[in-house]
């Protein structure tokens, strides 16, 4: 069996080589015919592609971990993926290590990839006559010394580039200029340097030029002196720099083994295991350096971060699979039980419920509810410290337990917190109970921890801890009576999105029901981590693929919607169009996409012809016409529906025929069935959602005040090219310019102050009256978020008690509202697809409030509001 996986694999890294000769892509060209065979050969690609990674694991599984780490891209933060540190004996297998690499890339992930060169090193400095020296396991660097490594260096770094160009990969080698260093101990080491900054800028320019980037470890002195690091040291500075999501040290081993055993270690929590390893006998020498390394690093890094020990063959099954491949080391989580929702602390407990609770997000129950019915039995309540996962387990006396809820957040799902939970509920009970949707995308994982498992109208039921059919069935029947079961089966965790659980809930009372009886022999899927689903609204929804073209692309905004569309299930993003990108690949996308630059007449061909079902125009304001104008001509001849179009531009805000894209406020019946929408401006959605729940307490003679700052990526790009000649969208305002400070612009008749007064009129309890309000924005230091701080004076007295409720009411079940006691903070609002509001305080007179709100004004400002308009595929769908 595993020598046909393995095959089966190597098979697919050499389809994937033929894929990467090809440099397919998608992109106009006027001949029909040539045109389908390119479409051809890049589905080809993407069939390859697919075909490997569900070689790996199970489809959900793979699909998952390619959300979460597509997510992690941003403009502001492009080397948020992963840091690859390849030792130096994985370079001998540079085939191997390219083809792991240029598959990331083909499926739009950029490592940032370090390497080092101990063993070619040794081996010419040998030849050189030259005794190599260590001192505490320090490689002492002479001035010949130095002068070898640099020239190893540069030819392995070349070696790797030249292999990953060979298949089609982008790559950039950089030698110099990311390492700034000290001497360690110059009369010690000699030319050693100890890291003092790590510069960011070559690194994320070769991403953003679509560019893997590819370091070496020598670092640079303040006067120009080169200097030799040690490669897992510079690996670990870089990870500090950027706090990736994964952090891989490929080694030719694929592990960390036990001294004793022989055998690889899987998992390694260090807050609990650390000092106990650090005493066992065969943990000397490097293993003892490597843990205390590793536990440094992490140590620094945020407690999401892990490092994982593999071989290059097993990159791909490490990064996109649960169950992993070589030894995962992590800081681990202390773990908590509470038999009161007092003891672990009510706000805390309700907020978890709140945002993770399925049945509250598709609306089939409220908070309250849930907390009522937990509290019904005698329960306990499982989870670790920060949260990140919360389970509850329901014992009355002398009844069989039941796992109630199931709750995971992102951190909890990467570092696999809900085993460890589910690990300590299984020490407290020998015997346990739970359920999930039968279309639960994690299903693998509950029947990997299930002794067995029955499936009725449309939910299983799995337990552990009896082997007798018999005594499953009385158990059954007793959760029945006692009414603990309801309606056949009480969902748990992450189940499947609501309107796939409606399907089921909906099956026929027929639908014959089927068991399994698990005897010894594992599940595919999980042995680290659980995973919660994206949640859908609670309507029905069209799963048919859409044709997207986006033109504008060139933008963060554009650039933002690339990242997210590459994520979703149901738009296909075929046509990307930018005059200055003309023909350079679209970076950061699942399957390859070629820029064109899309003239009105190609345009209204193509609608003609019924190649695009929906269009996004990105471009700036003033610029939107030709190509809408283009539709509307090509749509009067095409025999098919005609295609979407979402303006992101404030060219269409203010007329009638176009339909506003602001949901949470005006409605989602009107935007599903529009042809022609508009997307709301980024300052003006913060500003109408901080205004709409007080609107019967406006004072007129008095009107309310916004002032928003805006992250310097609001204020626009202008065009450059990077080394390689590549056009690229540089801020038209940096941080430099500002001087750490905030520049106030546009003090009066700002277009999103109209905008927002114009919509909110229309909310006025007389239709007639003008709604008015001061705006007043400023650019910041920071990327991407605004924060809007609404000062309203009010016709009638509120406390802030009442305000807080009146935003409840307000947005209640919207899955993109955040509300919150604190005022919202930058954390809480870059990179984020909801809008947050907080901090609501009421003036001592009670008769004006502040409220402060903020949302990223490239996600829920613009790329994340636009996909949320459902007439795009009559599908809701963000990745939150």
């Amino acid at each position: 069996m595993l020598a046909v996986a393995s095959s089966s694999l190597r098979a697919g890294r050499k389809a994937i080589v033929v894929g990467g000769q090809r440099q397919a892509a998608v992109h106009v060209i006027r001949k029909s015919g040539t045109r389908s065979l390119q479409q051809s050969v890049a589905q080809t690609d993407r069939d390859t592609i697919t075909r490997l990674l569900y070689s790996l694991g199970s489809k959900r599984e793979v699909e998952r971990h390619l959300r979460i780490f597509s997510s992690a891209s941003h403009p502001s933060q492009p080397a948020k993926f992963a840091v690859i540190k390849v030792g130096g004996a994985v370079l001998d297998q540079i085939d191997e290590l390219a083809l792991s690499l240029s598959f990331l890339y083909r499926v739009g992930l950029y490592p940032v990839v370090l390497h080092g060169g101990g063993p070619q090193l040794n081996e010419l400095i040998e030849r050189a006559g030259v005794v190599p020296d260590y001192i505490d396991g320090i490689r002492v660097t002479d001035t010949k010394t130095l002068q070898i490594a640099r020239r190893v260096f540069l030819e392995e770094n070349l070696k790797l580039v030249g292999a990953l160009e060979k298949l089609g990969t982008r790559a950039r080698p950089i030698t110099s200029g990311v390492f700034t260093a000290d001497y360690l101990d110059k009369d010690k080491y000699g030319l050693v340097g100890k890291i003092t900054k790590v510069d960011r800028r070559p690194v994320e320019a070769s991403i953003r030029a679509g560019a893997l980037p590819i370091l070496t470890s020598l670092a640079e002195s303040p006067d120009g002196q080169i200097l030799n690091v040690n490669a897992d040291i510079a690996a670990g500075e870089v990870a500090k720099e950027f706090e990736p999501m994964k952090i891989v040290f490929l080694n030719e081993k694929g592990g960390l083994f036990h001294g004793v055993t022989g055998e690889k270690i899987s998992v390694i929590n260090l807050d609990e295991e650390y000092d106990t390893l650090m005493k066992e006998p065969w943990v000397k020498f490097g293993t003892k350096l490597k843990l205390r390394e590793f536990k440094e690093l992490l140590d620094y890094l945020p407690r999401t971060s892990s490092v994982a020990v593999i071989s290059a063959s097993s990159l791909q099954k490490e990064l996109f699979t649960d169950s992993g491949a070589g030894t995962l080391i992590r800081r681990g989580y202390k773990l908590f039980k509470h038999d009161s929702i007092e003891s672990l602390g009510a706000d805390r407990f309700r907020q978890v419920i709140h945002d993770r609770d399925p049945e509250v997000i598709s609306g089939d129950q409220s908070v309250t509810e849930v907390l009522n019915s937990i509290q019904r039995t005698p329960f306990t309540i499982y989870g670790d410290e920060p949260m990140d996962v919360i389970a509850v387990v329901s014992h009355p006396e002398g009844e069989m337990p039941v796992m109630s809820k199931l709750l995971s957040s992102r951190s909890g799902i990467l570092n696999s917190v809900v085993d460890n939970v589910f690990n300590a509920i299984k020490k407290d009970h020998r015997k346990l109970f739970w359920t999930a949707q039968v279309d639960d995308e994690n299903r693998s994982w509950h029947f990997e921890r299930a002794d067995g498992s029955f499936t009725r109208a449309g939910k299983s039921l799995f337990w552990y801890g009896i082997q007798d059919v018999k005594e499953v069935e009385k158990v059954v029947r007793d959760f029945e009576a006692r009414g603990r079961i309801e309606r056949s089966y009480l969902p748990v965790g992450p189940g499947a999105p609501p309107h796939k659980a409606n399907a089921a809930a909906a099956a026929p009372a027929g639908t014959r029901a089927f068991s399994t009886w698990m005897r010894g022999k594992s599940m595919p899927g999980s042995s680290r981590g659980y995973a919660t689903s994206v949640a859908d609204a609670p309507t029905p929804v069209s799963t048919e693929i859409k044709r997207l073209g986006l033109i504008g692309a060139r933008g963060f905004t554009g650039q933002a919607l690339t990242n997210i569309l590459s994520n979703h299930p149901y738009l296909n993003l075929t046509h990307v169009s930018s005059r200055q990108l003309a023909g350079y690949p679209l970076t950061g996308y699942r399957t390859p996409v070629t820029y064109s630059n899309l003239s009105p007449e190609d345009v209204e061909r193509m609608e003609k012809d019924g190649e695009v079902d929906a269009w996004i125009m990105a471009l700036p304001n003033g610029a939107c016409k030709p190509f809408v104008d283009a539709v509307d001509r090509g749509s009067k001849a095409r025999s098919s529906e005609t295609s979407v179009i979402v303006d992101l531009s404030a060219d269409h805000r203010f007329e009638k025929e176009w339909v506003y894209g602001l949901p949470e406020l005006y409605g989602r019946s009107a935007v599903r069935a529009a042809k022609r929408i508009s997307n709301p401006g980024c300052y003006s959605t913060s500003a109408q959602m901080l205004i709409a729940p007080l609107l019967k307490y406006v004072k007129p003679s008095a009107w309310p005040t916004v002032f928003g700052l805006s992250g310097y990526s609001g204020a626009g790009t202008v065009s450059s090219n990077d080394p390689d000649g590549r056009p690229i969208s540089l801020p038209k305002v940096t941080p430099e310019s500002l001087g750490g400070g905030v520049r106030p612009y546009s003090l009066t008749d700002h277009i999103h102050e109209r905008e927002a007064a114009f919509h909110l009129s229309t909310m006025l309890a007389d239709p007639s009256s003008k709604m008015k309000l001061a705006f007043v924005p400023a650019v910041a230091p920071w990327f991407s978020g605004i924060i809007s701080t609404l000062s309203m004076p009010l016709s009638e007295q509120l406390t802030a008690r009442d305000v807080v409720s009146l935003y409840e009411q307000k947005y209640e079940g919207e899955k993109l509202v955040r509300i919150k006691k604190e005022v919202p903070t930058l954390a809480d609002i870059e990179g984020k697809h909801s809008w947050t509001v907080g901090g609501a305080q009421m003036h001592s007179e009670g008769d004006r409030v502040v409220v402060v709100g903020g949302l990223d004004n490239l996600l829920k400002g613009a790329a994340t509001q636009c996909l949320q308009v459902r007439s795009l595929v009559s599908h809701s769908w963000i990745l939150e």
